[in-house]
């Protein structure tokens, strides 16, 4: 779908709008918008109401035809819910209504005479966003690879926002802001949904070199033997059972000034997990695709953020590889030296993103950075742990890392795209011992992810660091599986709040 805003005034009254469907609300208790107000003249949805033809409540909605006194085709009713006072639980739940109602209709173009600024605790370009996503969403294929394409989207093609004059620049910032939003998160779902085989580690750095090429952004991928040079033994140790060489990816976004410390994203790129020698059940396992969604985030982030030439400096940095059993893999009970001169006895080989994450998070010290955030589908538990509604947060307990904490939670409530903080304390440290070297990459199956996240721990804190374990959110299963584009929302509004704040 294609937006636009207009504006609606005086002059261009709602009962003026020439347009294939224009979309008006109304509330339960038989109440009209006042949009919806302007176009009863002749009692047509009042009628309508009263004939119990539709409740008003969220999501529900009515075609009219043929309703005298308007310059638009059709008059499409949408419920929004109980009183003038709309949740955003209702006004979300209407527009997925109002998606999938335009593409049943026979007219290319729509107008919304929606009131987007009666939302509780919500603003107008909150309101833009959820619309947009909606319907970017419904519009939405992963049929790239299918011989035979599925079935193209039919009705409205085309959807303007009807705005009063003194919100128009307003409403085009939010607009603008959404769809960027929307074509980041389009770039995640497509690299998450592809096949291992199609999007390995060169496929994510060279997807990362045509981002470059197209907003103008400093790409450097780093082969094997830089990363050898490097003495990224953990990193690589992930990466002994597989053909597919490994790639470190850094992308620069320096849209602030020039001694600005960046802030730093750092995605975990597993584009096939096996689980190594620590071989995964069969069940289920294609979708070990996923393990990349780090990865496609922190590429999708940029993507949104280069459209919109944010004003802050940005560093994206992806380690990326397969975890493969073979001759050559990594074995439980080896021990291997990181980045950071650590020792790492690997007790279970499928404890594989950590193993790349570590080395990546020892990296990022050259950038001197204000703030680094992990992005990862670490592990299982977190599944256990928040179920698939809430990523989960890590930081340590001070005020630093309080504060960055409270924008990532603030970022992630502003679009719906939550998160909820989780501990890391010493005494999670304790079940990462080992006897042979300086720590173990698993600490048993309690607080699974916890200790997961007191692994990363260990090595950051050279700066100010946040852990995001996507592993319940960057995917569904199912009949509707398929990468969701989570926590681009969450990670970009979070960037756009700081660079505001600058």
């Amino acid at each position: 779908m294609d937006f636009s805003t207009k504006t609606l005034d005086a002059k261009n009254a709602v009962t003026a709008v020439k347009t294939g469907a224009l979309v008006v609300g109304i509330y339960e208790n038989r109440k009209l918008s006042k949009a919806a107000g302007a176009l009863d003249k002749l009692g047509a949805i009042s009628a309508a109401l009263k004939s119990g033809d539709i409740s008003g409540k969220p999501g529900s909605t009515l075609l009219l035809r043929g309703v005298t006194g308007i310059a638009a085709e059709r008059i499409v009713l949408l419920g929004l819910g109980a009183d003038e006072e709309i949740s955003d639980k209702s006004f979300a739940a209407a527009s997925g209504a109002l998606v999938r109602t335009l593409a049943t209709l026979g007219c290319d173009d729509a107008a919304l005479a929606l009131p987007l600024d009666a939302i509780k605790g919500r603003d107008l370009a909150w309101a833009i966003r959820n619309v947009v996503l909606a319907g970017r969403d419904a519009d939405y294929r992963s049929d790239v690879l299918k011989s035979k394409k599925d079935p193209a989207p039919t009705g409205v093609k085309k959807i303007a926002f009807l705005v009063p004059v003194t919100a128009i620049a307003a409403a085009k910032t939010a607009l603008a802001e959404a769809v960027a939003l929307a074509n980041g998160m389009a770039l995640t779902k497509d690299l998450g949904n592809l096949p291992g085989n199609v999007c390995t580690p060169t496929y994510l750095a060279n997807t990362a070199k045509k981002l470059g090429k197209q907003f103008k952004l400093g790409v450097e991928v780093l082969d094997r033997k830089q990363l050898e040079a490097l003495k990224m033994g953990s990193f690589l140790s992930v990466t002994n059972g597989s053909d597919e060489p490994p790639k470190f990816i850094v992308i620069k976004h320096l849209g602030g000034k020039a001694k600005d410390a960046p802030v730093v994203l750092v995605g975990k790129g597993i584009t096939f997990d096996t689980g190594g020698i620590s071989l995964k059940p069969g069940l289920n396992m294609d979708e070990m695709k996923y393990d990349m969604c780090g990865a496609a985030t922190v590429l999708g982030t940029f993507r949104t953020i280069a459209e919109l030439d944010l004003k802050l400096n940005v560093i994206g940095v992806i380690p990326t590889c397969e975890n493969m059993p073979s001759g050559r893999a990594t074995k439980p009970g080896d021990i291997v030296t990181s980045m950071s001169g650590q020792t790492i006895e690997v007790l279970n080989t499928d404890a594989e993103g950590r193993l790349i994450l570590c080395d990546a998070l020892t990296y990022v010290e050259r950038f001197k950075p204000a703030a680094v955030v992990d992005i990862a589908t670490l592990t299982g538990a977190c599944i256990v742990a928040l179920g698939h509604h809430n990523s989960g947060l890590f930081t340590r307990e001070d005020a630093a890392h309080d504060q960055l904490a409270n924008e990532l939670l603030a970022a992630g409530r502003e679009t719906g795209d939550t998160a909820w903080r989780m501990p890391i304390q010493d005494v999670y440290q304790e079940q990462l011992k080992s006897n042979f070297a300086d720590i173990a990459n698993i600490g048993g199956q309690p607080a699974g992810s916890v200790t997961a996240a007191c692994f990363l721990e260990r090595f950051t804190r050279k700066y100010t660091w946040a852990h995001l374990d996507i592993a319940g959110t960057a995917s569904r299963s199912g009949a509707n599986k398929g990468a969701t584009g989570r926590p681009v929302p969450l990670v970009t509004t979070f960037l756009m709040n700081k660079a505001a704040a600058k």
